[in-house]
């Protein structure tokens, strides 16, 4: 999944940007077609709810039941949840968070097919 984001992420003919890339892969994987790319675009840099990383409110927007997990994970992971804070500390690029955002969601199907609840294990790691 992480490939299909990082192939569309701020690159000719797409140029999508975070949240758009994260909801293109999930499209490509899932099938998923129910949200438009055009319904995520305001939630680049920033401006998200609360500020939240795009790729990350994405990832939380097509698996909802998760989200509050997901949020953990990502955060364990990158140290921040908010889309400034991350690109202010200048430790994860956009790219590190488009592909976090995809690892969570792929998790997430992995679960969802009988894999076990592979994201829910993570945040308890990460505890």
């Amino acid at each position: 999944m992480k490939e299909h984001a990082l192939s569309v992420f701020r690159k000719d003919p797409e140029r999508l940007n975070c949240a758009q890339s994260v909801l293109y892969a999930w499209r490509e994987v899932s099938g998923d077609t129910s949200i438009a790319l055009a319904e995520v675009k305001p939630f680049r840099g920033g401006r998200a709810l609360d500020g939240l990383c795009g790729a990350l409110h994405t990832a939380c927007m097509v698996a909802s039941d998760q989200a509050e997990t997901l949020k953990a994970v990502f955060a364990a992971w990158l140290g921040s949840l908010s889309c400034k804070e991350l690109r202010a500390a200048k430790m994860h690029p956009c790219e590190t968070c488009v592909g976090r955002a995809t690892d969570l969601l792929e998790l997430q199907i992995q679960g969802d097919a009988g894999c076990g609840p592979a994201v829910e294990m993570l945040a308890r790691r990460h505890e």
